[in-house]
């Protein structure tokens, strides 16, 4: 069974930085999908950046690309998201989620919040004006 678990969440002024950890658990597939999700008070779900292992790449949302990068550690079973320039509008629960044995690309996934399988329970971003 895939676990995530987030970290790194809390408030910082517009302009700054955080950066969110996901340990993940339970991955005995070489092929995977795994990425980040936020949801703002009163939006859907969207995704914000994700990682195929299948095709090798990252994928990012365009509110987002330029400022957030994501990244893993394989030794410690983590990926990172490094959130940079931060807005009021990054405001947001972000969640880790994964899927195994992906079947699109990682475009797909992040429009498709519906075919990620596994959930993290999220952690809390807030960016102050």
């Amino acid at each position: 069974e895939v676990q995530l678990v987030e970290s790194g969440g809390g408030l910082v002024q517009a302009g700054g930085s955080l950066r969110l950890s996901c340990a993940a658990s339970g991955f005995t597939f070489d092929a995977y999908a795994i990425g980040w999700f936020r949801q703002a008070p009163g939006k859907d779900r969207e995704g914000v950046s994700l990682f195929n292992s299948k095709l090798g790449s990252t994928s990012y949302a365009d509110s987002v690309k330029g400022r957030f990068t994501m990244s893993s550690d394989n030794a410690k079973n983590t990926v990172y998201l490094q959130m940079n320039s931060l807005k009021p509008e990054d405001t947001a629960v972000y969640y880790c989620a994964a899927v195994i044995k992906p079947y699109a690309s990682g475009r797909y996934y992040l429009g498709n919040t519906y075919a990620m399988k596994s959930w993290g329970k999220g952690t809390l971003v807030t960016v102050s004006s």
